[in-house]
């Protein structure tokens, strides 16, 4: 299909209402953010060039893929109804242009607007998350202690770590249980009060150990000592993955994480499913709330554009707050991440055609 002049004409207003209203909209966020900000970066003495390059530099990314759609969203809304209050979509219809033929520059700015925001998605954000959360750990947010409680791991199809209580302060978990399965019988347990994390060796030390071996009959056979190093595949990386470290992985790195929290049955596995499942979901939404726009905005109303605009934006932050409902499906175990997380996309999809099909044509 050839573009022709209308549709480069509707693709540059698209592209560049959609960009210069998210520079502005950028530039109002971090006006209050500063403002919000200033104490901390006073009280820590952080360096002007850092909070420049290191933070809102990385910051701008972040905060554009996360509102993309609806950023798009209200520019379809926007220009599409200022080009139908000024009769030029009934003009265009006039011509014998259809109404599908009219929505190929508005599926081809939003796939381009889809791409930038996957490209995003998949390899600059986890980069500039990890400079940005390192930023806001020294000198917005100070790190603070972190303990799990309670903590089950399984480290392979055999080995099942239990640990009551971690501490961040000296890398230290206390009660700490390795059990050893063999089929449907358990070979040997071992316990220790606390084993400390080992940087230089990556090794764990365990204090005031004891290990019970079960033998087949009733005879069993128990070892003890007070310290020993031991190999697992644990690291002390595994009690620090919260959100932000789930920021900072590429796709590739998301997904080895994944496949690692699965093998262990860490609970934690389901932010980072969330994580990969938004990461393309949010750019299949910015085509779907573009053919919400177009369909909404083409038809001249006497009120003019404020209705409009004024539908768009509840749309929009309905969009936002059933994406938010959803992940609490996922963290309560009531749905998968692939259901919950594109249920959303799905819900709405059916409004676009609904709405497709009623639009006048």
């Amino acid at each position: 299909m050839i573009l022709k002049r209308l549709d480069w004409y509707i693709i540059k207003k698209f592209l560049s209402t959609f960009f210069i209203s998210l520079l502005l909209i950028i530039g109002i966020v971090i006006i209050f953010d500063i403002s919000e900000k200033i104490d901390d970066f006073v009280r820590t003495e952080a360096p002007l060039k850092e909070i420049a390059f290191k933070y809102y530099l990385n910051f701008i990314p972040y905060f554009m893929n996360m509102y993309s759609s609806m950023f798009v969203f209200l520019t379809v809304i926007f220009f599409t109804s200022q080009m139908a209050q000024r009769s030029e979509i009934i003009a265009i219809l006039c011509t014998g242009t259809s109404f599908h033929r009219l929505m190929v520059p508005y599926l081809i700015s939003s796939v381009l607007i889809a791409a930038l925001s996957l490209g995003l998605g998949l390899w600059v954000i986890p980069k500039a998350n990890g400079v940005r959360v390192d930023f806001e750990q020294k000198y917005i947010k100070r790190a603070k202690a972190k303990a799990g409680h309670d903590v089950h791991y399984k480290l392979e199809d055999n080995k099942f770590v239990y640990v009551e209580s971690f501490s961040s302060w000296n890398n230290t978990a206390y009660n700490f249980t390795l059990e050893h399965l063999s089929e449907d019988h358990l070979v040997s347990k071992l316990s220790a009060e606390s084993a400390q994390w080992d940087s230089l060796k990556g090794t764990w030390t365990l204090k005031n150990w004891i290990i019970r071996e079960y033998g087949e009959g009733l005879e069993d056979h128990i070892t003890s000592g007070k310290q020993r190093d031991t190999t697992l595949s644990l690291t002390v990386d595994d009690f620090y993955r919260n959100e932000h470290t789930i920021e900072r992985l590429n796709e590739a790195e998301l997904n080895a994480l994944i496949h690692t929290q699965i093998e262990r049955g860490d609970a934690n596995v389901r932010d980072a499913q969330i994580e990969r499942n938004t990461r393309f979901s949010m750019p299949i939404s910015v085509i779907i709330l573009t053919i919400i726009g177009v369909s909404l905005s083409t038809k001249k109303r006497r009120g003019g554009i404020g209705w409009n605009i004024a539908l768009g934006i509840a749309l929009g932050f309905s969009y936002i707050l059933f994406m938010q409902f959803s992940k609490m499906f996922v963290i309560t175990d009531t749905l998968p991440a692939y259901i919950a997380i594109w249920m959303p996309n799905v819900l709405f999809a059916i409004i676009a055609a609904f709405l497709y099909r009623i639009a006048p044509k």
